[in-house]
């Protein structure tokens, strides 16, 4: 993968990319679909076969691998990674055909790691340098710089 010369966004000829929101250096992968109002940062990868959706903001240095669907209200600070089939929710109660007003807003907090398929229910707090070891599911918030892991994710120790 190269990165950007300079100031360049790299968005592949295969991506649906619909925000002009992009900072620069950012590499957008194939088969990507990113809609209007989505905000990216500076020097992010979003790897192909991802789905962004239009109430997302996406910080500086963010990298988000293959398989990733971004749901409205999520918010994802600097310096994160997301791995790949990562899934995040925003409705507590989903229904077909049935629409909400707003959704969960969740965060994911400067510097954490997410392991591959990992699930994040809707409205939690990711903490900042926190990890989430692969295949785990998020029912609760989780602190600062604290390792959770299993199904449910548990607290396993302070990083």
């Amino acid at each position: 993968m190269t990165k950007p010369k300079s100031n360049e966004i790299f968005i592949h000829p295969l991506a649906d990319v619909q925000t002009t929101d992009i900072g620069k250096q950012t590499r957008i992968w194939q088969f990507s679909s990113i809609m209007e109002n989505v905000k990216i940062g500076v020097n992010c990868n979003i790897s192909s076969h991802t789905f962004i959706e239009n109430n997302v903001i996406i910080g500086n240095n963010v990298t988000i691998k293959s398989g990733v669907f971004l749901w409205d209200g999520l918010i994802i600070e600097d310096n994160v990674f997301i791995g790949p089939n990562v899934t995040f929710t925003n409705d507590k109660y989903p229904r077909s055909k049935q629409y909400l007003d707003s959704y969960q807003k969740t965060v994911i907090q400067h510097g954490a790691s997410i392991g591959a398929n990992a699930t994040i229910l809707g409205g939690l707090i990711i903490g900042s340098n926190s990890l989430i070891g692969a295949g785990s599911v998020v029912t609760k918030h989780i602190a600062s710089s604290e390792l959770w892991v299993g199904n449910p994710a548990k607290f396993v120790r302070n990083l």
